[in-house]
């Protein structure tokens, strides 16, 4: 009897061993995303005693500035969650039809972010210079008219986040290049940001090279 339990005990291991315990949904286990230098796997992390135990356990800040924002950050813009994101990693930007933005400032783009992710700091979007946003602009596909105009027609869909939803840091790019135009059809905002990722245990990369100087 008691090896008979040994032996269940064994093959109930090996099944737990080779197939993921914590999915995505039901019905997806994980999420593999092709990016410009290799194949990434979205998956979470399989450890159900894992916790956070850096900067993202914190549940109080001061505000302002880290105040909680709202759901949507400009009337137009829609706010999308893990699934929508992980479906537009997969399905945009994979096919280069949509760009991951991290908003946040170099120091947190390199410490840590979410695969695929380029980084493009929301200081940038705070210049006067106009010549900076069309630089801008046309990293997402966005074109130039002859009269200095922008013609958005073949521009990329965006999704932004930064550190979570007491972070301003990616509603105020989103609100930045709005008022320059960009069609508000396009952007898509992430509000749970690297704190909600890494709290459904998610995979998160680093990697300083994608970055817009």
């Amino acid at each position: 009897m008691k090896q008979l339990v040994f032996i269940l005990l064994l093959i109930t291991n090996l099944l737990i061993s080779s197939s993921s315990i914590v999915n995505i949904t039901k019905d997806i286990e994980y999420v593999d995303i092709v990016s410009a230098s290799s194949t990434i796997k979205i998956h979470r992390i399989n450890d159900t005693s894992n916790k956070l135990s850096d900067d993202f356990t914190k549940t109080s800040r001061v505000c302002p500035p880290f105040c909680i924002q709202p759901i949507t950050p400009i009337k137009g813009v829609k706010t999308v969650e893990e699934l929508e994101l992980i479906d537009f990693i997969k399905n945009r930007v994979s096919k280069h039809k949509g760009i991951l933005i991290d908003a946040r400032t170099k120091e947190w783009f390199n410490a840590e972010t979410i695969p695929s992710a380029i980084n493009i700091p929301f200081t940038l979007t705070l210049t006067k210079d106009i010549r900076v946003i069309k630089k801008i602009f046309k990293l997402f596909g966005a074109n130039e008219n002859k009269d200095g105009s922008l013609d958005f027609s073949n521009a990329k869909d965006l999704a932004l986040f930064c550190n979570g939803i007491w972070c301003a840091q990616s509603p105020i790019f989103i609100k930045n290049i709005v008022k320059y135009g960009y069609p508000k059809s396009k952007i898509f905002y992430y509000r749970s940001g690297m704190q909600g990722w890494k709290l459904l245990g998610l995979t998160t990369s680093i990697s300083g090279k994608e970055e817009v100087k």
